[in-house]
This record gives C-alpha cells, structure tokens and sequence, in this order.
C-alpha cells in the first residue's frame, strides 16, 4: 500500500519504534536521517562527502546537505510505492526545502506526549556497553540489575538520556521542531496521534489515524 508518512514528536516520543513497526506493515522502507547520512558518507557521495567535511570541523550539517540526501534517497525504487521519514524536517526551513524538492507527504503523524512523560521515559533507558541491547529501569528491566540478560555485560546510562541533556533537547523540539504542526496543519497533512501506555496501543491508534 502506497504511503508516504513523516514522523513527528519530541525526542522520546517512540517515532523510532513506530516507524520501524509502520514499515513491516504497510511494506515501505523507513528513512532515518542518521542512517542516510552515515550511508552517505561511508558510500562517498559527493552529498555524503561534503556533509562529512562538516561533520570533522564539529559543525552542524546545514539544512540544503541534509535535504539534498534526503531527496537522493527518496529517488531510490523502494520508495516508489510510499516511504517513512524519520528525523526529518526538523524546522520550517527544512520542511519548505523539502516542498522545494517537490516531495510530498499524505500524513505527518505527531505522536502526542508530555514532557514530564518523556523525562520519566528518557531517564529511565539503559544499553549494554557490550552489545547494545536497550532495557528500561521500569518498562523493560534486566533479569539481573545493571546486567545485561543477552551477554552479561554492565548497563549504562547514555548521556543522551540524562535528565538535563533530556530538557535541553525538549526545549528545542519546542522552539524548533513543535511548529512543524502548525505547518503541516495549514497544509491539511497533520494527522495528531496521542501516546498510549504501550507500544501496541500507540500502533493501533495510528493505524486508525491513517484510516487503515
């Protein structure tokens, strides 16, 4: 089934999760704005290289790099049929450079969530040093505390996930990304999902959002 979806909410939301889950689904590759970039790069593109040349100096990749990846990828015959974008648009500019690059989209679905729900989510998330397997302190806890029930090895906290870089990375998806909604509103393409206690029930309500 041809859908052409783009996932938005706060960092935590689970727009990862339900992307990956959407794709088996309805059949349609999900495109991650990292692992492009990464694929890009370890390929040798002229696209993948100039962002690389960013990316050594700790710079930013500016928002045309970024979208000029994007729309290679979305040329490529998977996505014929319908396409998951994940990580991307995250501002105005790159949502009109992407209207720009005459890519279009039936839904954007904003996975709905408080940010005290993701500070709670965020904060509790553990990998394994040694394989990377993700466990959560409440949702999804080790057999063993802080041991890893796959390989044995110890459990950390990402920086990512500590409560501070957690509330600095909220408060720019609010300055930044959040008014992406109004955007894809005024275009008719918002489709707002709220978040459910579980994984399953965060799916089936967006299966019945996208009418499906």
């Amino acid at each position: 089934m041809g859908m052409k979806l783009i996932m938005l909410g706060a960092p935590g939301a689970g727009k990862g999760t339900q992307a990956e889950i959407l794709s088996r689904k309805l059949g349609i590759p999900t495109i991650s704005t990292g692992n492009i970039l990464r694929a890009a790069i370890q390929e040798g593109t002229p696209t993948g290289l100039e962002a690389k040349s960013y990316m050594d100096a700790g710079k930013l990749v500016p928002d045309e790099v970024i979208i000029g990846i994007v729309a290679q990828r979305l040329e490529q015959e998977d996505c014929q049929e319908g396409f998951i974008l994940d990580g991307v648009p995250r501002t105005i500019a790159q949502a009109e450079a992407l209207d720009a690059a005459g890519v279009r989209f039936d839904h954007v679905l904003s996975i709905e969530i408080s940010d005290q729900e993701i500070e709670q989510r965020m904060s509790g998330r553990r990998v394994c040093r040694e394989c990377g397997a993700p466990y959560h302190v409440k949702a999804r806890p080790p057999k063993v505390p802080g041991v890893c029930d796959a390989c044995g090895g110890a459990l950390i906290q990402r920086p990512d996930d500590k409560a501070e870089t957690v509330r600095s990375r909220l408060q720019v998806y609010h300055e930044q990304t959040e008014p992406l909604k109004d955007y894809d509103a005024g275009k008719g393409v918002l489709t707002p999902v709220d978040n459910q206690d579980t994984i399953e029930g965060t799916t089936r309500v967006i299966m019945e959002a996208l009418g499906l």
